[in-house]
């Protein structure tokens, strides 16, 4: 019997199901789309209930297209948006609140109250991690504070905190009965409640957050041999496989992209731009605005990580641009209405929505389009707004050399917006690299197959997992160095114009 493995890629904007053979090939796949919820201006919410019921929806599609057993599905693995954070009583399996979305940014004066107390590096030096809205803890301590159910319930024990792959891994394994409560390193990681060196929730930390022990997950490695529980039989596979990895959707990406050597790095243009250069199996704590990520775990061995940069807005740029301004009726147009204009017109888009993250970390910058004249017009607009990713891709990179003390040789790219060539070939011109997209685009739920797989022995050993990778296209710097900079050097003062508006 041919086997595949299950991936389930819980993304801010939408929940997917694909299976994939033992190539990595994709065997079947479905993906449904769930709301965005803003309240207020800065503020973003998800249903965590639709979620789950969007997740059972995916996989009962793919389970009815391939008309496959689930004895042919050896294993599942999840990935996840990260820090997204959910709390639920666990008898009811009924959230307190709306999930609040990483680029929520609520929590501003509750993470401004603890730098004060404690001091900026009294969190990073124990999570790599600044003090920042982006992350999961300062998230439930807004809603122990806010939500009274919730703080009611809590000497009870009833109380669970997770995040998205937490919530999803509790519902697949039982939900109420018997679901498994528990994290993996690499979501754990961007809690500012994990230790990143002893890779446990570290009291010094909660204490600060204000946060009990009680309703926190289990850590558990990215890879766990010894599985967290099966799906249910009344559940949406309507059998049992056996639920055993988890990333974090940027550590699955790396991943998926193969990058298991100290240097190696890929670049994921989703809702956000993540960059993640692997840093080996000591934590490099950044010196100029990245973060120390633990980019994942396999079984016993030897945590291994990452040196970070993260950007809030990519993909959900062009969204914007789509429901916002109605300048594009599908994503997909925005490259040809860039492609009716030689360059951007002198026009720099800073989409700082939700201020900017690194390497900057300005929750008070706003999004700015700088450099407006007559002559411009919406296919200048459509460039500026792609150009954006590659200049914040930039900006990333040259602090990372600064950390790490490495040259990035080449870039592995993936995620949605890398099938754009008029973005890849300027990514590649701005970095002065080469740009390498693989095969395989959706390397994020490949590579939360391959924690599956790997776990259960459906693939050997990562050999098999670089065996899988083929590349390709690639895109080669072709814009003179002195063009580059220019252009470059416009977006610094146009980033510069976006602080200290809120």
């Amino acid at each position: 019997m041919l086997k595949y493995v299950g991936s389930i890629d819980l993304g801010t904007t939408s929940n997917r199901f694909i299976l994939f053979d033992k190539q990595g090939n994709i065997f079947g796949s479905a993906q449904k789309e769930h709301k965005q919820i803003f309240p207020k201006p800065g503020w973003v919410e998800h249903d965590p209930l639709e979620i789950w019921k969007n997740t059972c929806s995916v996989i009962s599609e793919v389970m009815d297209k391939t008309a496959i057993s689930v004895e042919s599905i050896d294993s599942i693995g999840i990935t996840n948006q990260r820090e997204t954070s959910v709390v639920w009583n666990r008898k009811t399996g009924k959230p307190y609140y709306n999930a609040i979305v990483w680029q929520c940014t609520r929590t501003d004066e509750i993470c401004k109250n603890i730098a004060a107390e404690t001091g900026e590096a009294f969190f990073t030096e124990k999570t790599g991690l600044p003090v920042a809205p982006y992350f999961s803890g300062p998230k439930l301590k807004w809603i122990l504070d806010n939500i009274p159910d919730a703080k009611k319930d809590l000497s009870s024990g009833d109380v669970f905190f997770g995040t998205i792959e937490t919530w999803i891994i509790w519902w697949l394994t039982g939900g109420p009965k018997k679901g498994s409560h528990i994290t993996d390193v690499s979501n754990a990681s961007r809690t500012m409640m994990m230790n990143i060196r002893t890779l446990k929730w570290d009291k010094d930390l909660l204490d600060a957050l204000e946060i009990p022990f009680s309703l926190l997950p289990d850590i558990k490695p990215s890879i766990d041999s010894n599985t967290w529980g099966r799906t249910q039989k009344d559940g949406p596979f309507k059998g049992e496989i056996p639920v055993c990895g988890a990333l974090g959707d940027q550590q699955a990406a790396l991943f998926g992209q193969t990058c298991f050597s100290k240097g190696e790095a890929k670049n994921t243009y989703g809702t956000g731009c993540f960059l993640l250069m692997n840093t080996g199996t000591t934590p490099v704590i950044s010196n100029h605005g990245l973060l120390t990520t633990v980019g994942y775990k396999i079984n016993n061995e030897k945590a291994v990580y990452c040196l970070e940069g993260s950007i809030a807005i990519a993909g959900a740029l062009v969204q914007w641009m789509r429901d916002n301004l109605g300048i594009i009726e599908s994503a997909a147009q925005i490259e040809d209405l860039a492609k009716t204009v030689d360059d951007n017109g002198d026009v720099y888009f800073v989409p700082a929505f939700s201020g900017l993250f690194a390497p900057y970390w300005r929750s008070d910058a706003r999004g700015i389009i700088a450099g407006l004249t007559r002559f411009v017009n919406k296919g200048h607009l459509a460039r500026a707004a792609l150009e954006a990713n590659a200049y914040q891709t930039r900006d990333i990179v040259t602090a990372m050399k600064k950390d790490s003390m490495v040259d990035l040789m080449v870039l592995k790219v993936d995620g949605g917006m890398v099938l754009n060539e008029l973005l890849m070939q300027f990514q590649s011109d701005i970095l002065n690299v080469p740009i390498i997209r693989p095969t395989v685009i959706e390397t994020t739920a490949l590579g939360a197959a391959y924690a599956a797989g790997l776990a259960t022995g459906f693939w050997n050993d990562i050999n098999d997992l670089k065996a899988n990778w083929s590349e390709g296209k690639t895109w080669l710097p072709s814009m003179s160095r002195k063009k580059c900079e220019q252009l470059y050097s416009k977006w610094g003062k146009a980033i510069e114009r976006s602080f200290d508006w809120v």
